[in-house]
């Protein structure tokens, strides 16, 4: 994310709001998840943290970064009610893993949402990395999609500050209505199984 002043302070012309319409493929509500997952093989010990985040019996395809406008927020119980297994799911997800022991390392999902919910969309960021602990992942990620959100809103702000400061700018503006993530962390296991950490956004049509 290292950009200098001038990037910072250039013109930025706002995205218009934009209609949504029936019939295309719009997810329409939102729920996030996470988990943490060992196993001595790798691929098992991404299937355990699945499991944990109650994701594991989905057909999972991988996008990218969009809120859409009008998708609801709704909690993790209400979301896999409506979901049936073996059914194609659409996730943002971040993960990580390793096998090095005691290893710190995290994945997170940061989301960015505008003032006007009905007609401009929102952003959600992927963030894995390893050193970083769960707090400060979380907040790396939320400050990725609120630095887009602004960016594509016409928010001018200097990316050289701290998170709190342009989290103040953002808010100020009025026309970011909320940020937040979701954070999944953990230690390497001690006897060197692979640990694999993951945090998702999962999108029901």
């Amino acid at each position: 994310m290292a950009q200098n002043n001038n990037q910072a302070t250039q013109p930025i012309v706002p995205a218009e709001p934009v209609e949504v319409q029936s019939g295309f493929f719009v997810p329409r509500k939102m729920f996030f998840t996470k988990g943490v997952g060992r196993h001595r093989e790798k691929l098992a010990s991404f299937e355990a943290a699945l499991r944990d985040a109650g994701i594991e019996r989905f057909n999972l395809v991988y996008v990218s970064s969009i809120f859409p406008p009008q998708c609801k927020r709704i909690s993790r119980e209400e979301g896999l009610k409506q979901l049936s297994p073996g059914q194609v799911v659409f996730v943002v997800m971040a993960r990580n893993e390793t096998n090095e022991p005691n290893r710190l390392m995290a994945s997170s999902i940061g989301l960015a949402r505008p003032a006007d919910k009905e007609n401009m969309y929102g952003y959600l960021s992927e963030h894995h990395t390893y050193g970083q602990t769960e707090d400060k992942a979380g907040e790396y990620a939320e400050d990725i999609a609120a630095s887009m959100l602004a960016s594509t809103l016409g928010i001018n702000f200097n990316l050289d500050t701290d998170w709190d400061e342009r989290e103040k700018t953002f808010k100020l503006s009025g026309k970011i209505v909320e940020t937040t993530n979701i954070t999944q962390s953990a230690l390497g296991d001690k006897n060197g199984l692979w640990t694999c950490t993951l945090a998702a956004a999962v999108l029901i049509l």
